[in-house]
């Protein structure tokens, strides 16, 4: 039987971001800092470190790592609340504000955890929440059906990446500007080389 390698959680907000991002990081192991993830390093500064609290009748549990055998997946939860029933609240910290197309990325992220904690502990996780820094708001996550289709779709879609080993094309948009592996990834440079090829190739097609 075939094994593979679990997928770190934080791959499926990668690739939810952009699929070539997710192939430089976790394909070709190719990463650097912008000031967007030295951010994010600090607001995970607190929560990265373990530690056990008990406050309103929650055991909260920080940095808690996470694993599913039936997805293959591996990470780290921020903070867990656990209700006085057992039932787990992932709760995942975020820098900045949050937007409409942020919070997609990042609700999958959260699915994906509250996929394992239902796996660990044979509770469901119906709810998580995303905390976000700069608007000091947690926001809820409802773990609908939709998104956890969505994990599995894309769990599926970063291992056919992983096995054929080849980066996914440049997106070349406003995602780019945030992100910390511009200049490895050379989006414009990559979309003009395209336009130039298929401008040749225009130019002896007898049928264009």
């Amino acid at each position: 039987m075939e094994t593979t390698d679990p997928l770190p959680i934080s791959a499926l907000q990668h690739w939810s971001y952009c699929p070539r991002q997710c192939g430089l990081i976790h394909l070709e192991q190719a990463f650097e800092d912008n000031v967007h993830t030295l951010r994010g390093q600090a607001v995970h500064a607190r929560v990265d470190e373990p530690g056990i609290e008990t406050r309103a009748g929650l055991r909260v549990e920080r940095a808690l790592p996470l694993a599913s055998e039936a997805l293959s997946l591996i990470g780290k939860a921020d903070v867990v609340e656990f209700m006085p029933n057992g039932t787990p609240y992932p709760v995942e910290y975020k820098h900045g504000r949050a937007t409409n197309m942020q919070h997609g990325h990042d609700a999958l992220q959260l699915a994906a955890q509250a996929l394992c904690l239902e796996e660990m502990t044979g509770r469901p996780v119906p709810e998580g929440a995303l905390f976000y820094a700069g608007s000091k708001r947690r926001v809820p996550v409802a773990i609908n059906a939709t998104l956890r289709a969505a994990v599995v779709q894309v769990v599926a879609q970063i291992r056919a990446m992983l096995a054929s080993r080849r980066l996914p094309p440049a997106v070349n948009d406003k995602r780019c500007r945030a992100c910390s592996l511009v200049d490895i990834c050379q989006p414009a440079a990559l979309a003009a080389r395209e336009r130039q090829a298929a401008l040749r190739a225009s130019l002896f097609d007898p049928d264009a």
